[in-house]
């Protein structure tokens, strides 16, 4: 690690990584190849099918399944303004037809699967789909996403390995499968170049409304270098990962398959997920596997540890050959990452190291990273080689910039907004605000400091940093807390709408799986925990800009139609507050419900 400081004349700082970044292949599905050859013999993917066994592929069985595709995809003359749309969860279909596309230059969108199947008026599904004007779907099942279908499909072709009811134009995924290959396939590959766009990821705005994040295979493909430079032990065989999170997003299909494939590693997909519905499923498959890291978010690591506590072979073989835990996506509690290094002493005799970084879907994704032993709970790291980040002032923050190969082009059919996010120098501007863990020496790597866009100004004029606060009321909740919102935009003081961490709720107030959402915030013994909580934040506050003076429980679900949360739990705060008024209103009133508690400073 070698990390430079330019402090600038405009008073900006740049910190960037004296090692440089190495050569690297940027057709995305060269890697794919060169283990097809090379080690054609090796798990590539695998899932559990319905009789309990794996189904796997190969790495020589994928690139043959996907030069058949890449023939049936060319076939069709989807171009790079009718792209392939991807409505499905996790499958080897989707890997096969995701990197088919790859391999022929041609774009295509995993969108949410939240999106189809958890909507209930498809709007943000509407809005995605005439953006991209697609010219093919790929569906996982024709039958479960029939109903997103009927709104969106129109006459465009449907392929999935199940038919949908209804009269679609539609082809089975086999016929694909079935495709000779010609030496279009060769030629179309060969026309690659490093901006030619590789996929499109929806990423939800400040609005509610998805923004297109176009990726090229150059920005990627810097990034895959980038991840195994910062760690090396990614190109040792015996590369192995079980992993839940969606393609969908940066994290999951870029960064964790991406990481598979650039290294000849064995990607398992893991269908289960941190809900009450699938944590047993991610249990039992965990069982199975001996991952070389482990990728989850915050709470899927908070939700196994009483498994991995209560479970001696669980433990053993997970820890077997385990290098690295790795979070990202939202701040780990200090309580979870002190939990996991107490499981990896008991199981092995030593701490394991836990790993984050910051990044964006813009970044493809990566931007820093911690990729030294002795961190900490929220340390993002630093830099990754061949990116520059510049520190510019917003009041009394510094938002992160970055410019790299890695640095998406802009938003898909968006030129104005794609405007808006580049300064003069072409840093992508990411309204992220970090600060330094030392000023004096960048190697020890930066901490997060909220969403510049989230913060706010009291009635005295005092600014109100949003992300600090946050993290401190679900720090000290220890489980109690899910997630919180702030309030207090031009307000006397600040206050906070919490949102009840279900499995947490059930178990103390000992309703168990009955207990209902109105039963837990009501519930005694829930809001003397959220008291103590509210007094144990107040301790540390300096002044009205810190003090979180009255909280209250949110007797509501959030919704992803109206754009409060996002299919990968991310809320958004403005949106909350401006739907449910209500809510504000008994926080500030003069006279105090019952629901409200104030803080006793």
């Amino acid at each position: 690690m070698d990390i430079k400081k330019q402090s600038r004349k405009d008073n900006t700082t740049v910190l960037y990584s004296a090692i440089p970044l190495e050569p690297h292949p940027y057709r995305l599905t060269e890697r794919l190849e060169h283990w097809a050859m090379n080690a054609p013999g090796r798990i590539f993917i695998g899932k559990k099918n319905a009789s309990g066994g794996w189904d796997t592929l190969t790495y020589r069985e994928t690139f043959s399944k996907v030069k058949s595709i890449s023939q049936a995809i060319l076939e069709r003359k989807i171009s790079a303004s009718r792209p392939i749309a991807i409505l499905s969860e996790n499958s080897i279909e989707h890997a096969l037809i995701a990197l088919a596309a790859l391999h022929v230059g041609v774009p295509y969108s995993p969108i949410a699967p939240a999106y189809s199947l958890r909507s209930t008026d498809f709007e943000k599904l509407k809005y995605v789909v005439t953006l991209l004007t697609p010219g093919m779907f790929f569906v996982s099942d024709g039958i479960k996403y029939e109903k997103a279908l009927r709104a969106v499909a129109n006459d465009v072709e449907v392929v999935s390995p199940v038919k949908p009811n209804g009269s679609f134009t539609f082809t089975a995924f086999d016929e694909l499968l079935s495709t000779k290959p010609t030496p279009e396939v060769e030629a179309a590959n060969a026309a690659i170049q490093p901006d030619t766009v590789a996929k499109i990821l929806f990423t939800s705005g400040s609005t509610g409304l998805p923004k297109g994040v176009i990726n090229t295979h150059e920005n990627i493909s810097t990034n895959w270098q980038q991840i195994t430079q910062t760690f090396p032990f990614l190109e040792e065989e015996g590369l192995e990962f079980i992993d839940w999170l969606p393609w969908n997003h940066t994290f999951g299909g870029n960064h964790n398959f991406g990481m598979t494939l650039y290294n000849g590693g064995s990607l398992y997909i893991d269908d289960g997920n941190p809900t009450p519905q699938g944590i047993a499923t991610s249990v039992a498959n965990l069982k199975e596997r001996r991952p070389t890291i482990y990728f989850n978010v915050p709470k899927g690591f908070e939700d196994l540890i009483p498994y991995f506590r209560n479970d001696a072979q669980l433990r053993n073989q997970f820890f077997s050959n385990l290098k690295m835990l790795f979070y990202a996506g939202a701040g780990m509690p200090q309580h979870v990452w002190e939990a996991w290094e107490e499981l990896a002493v008991d199981t092995v005799g030593e701490k394991i190291m836990i790993s984050s970084g910051l990044g964006s879907t813009e970044t493809c994704p990566s931007a820093l990273f911690s990729s030294e032993p002795g961190g900490f709970a929220g340390l993002l790291g630093v830099p990754v080689p061949g990116l520059e980040v510049k520190l510019v002032a917003d009041g009394a923050k510094m938002e992160a910039r970055y410019r790299g190969k890695n640095v998406f082009p802009g938003y898909w059919k968006q030129p104005e907004l794609t405007a808006k996010v580049f300064d003069e120098e072409g840093f992508y501007r990411t309204g992220d605000a970090l600060l330094f863990v030392d000023e004096m020496d960048p190697n020890k790597g930066m901490i997060f400091n909220g969403r510049i866009a989230e913060d706010f100004k009291l009635n005295t004029g005092t600014w109100v940093h949003v992300g600090g606060l946050r993290s401190q009321m679900i720090a000290a909740g220890r489980g109690l807390i899910q997630d919180v919102v702030i309030t207090g935009h031009d307000s006397e003081f600040i206050a906070a709408i919490v949102f009840i961490g279900m499995d947490y709720g059930r178990k103390i107030s000992g309703l168990g799986n009955h207990g209902s959402l109105q039963d837990l915030v009501a519930h005694p013994s829930l809001r003397q925990k959220l008291e103590e909580v509210l007094n144990e934040v107040a301790l540390g506050s300096t002044g009205s800009a810190t003090l979180i003076k009255r909280a209250m429980f949110a007797d509501f679900y959030l919704s992803i139609d109206k754009g409060e949360i996002t299919d990968k739990g991310s809320i958004n705060q403005r949106l909350i507050i401006q739907n449910h008024p209500d809510a504000v209103e008994q926080l500030y009133a003069k006279h105090i419900g019952n629901n409200i508690i104030e803080v006793k400073k």
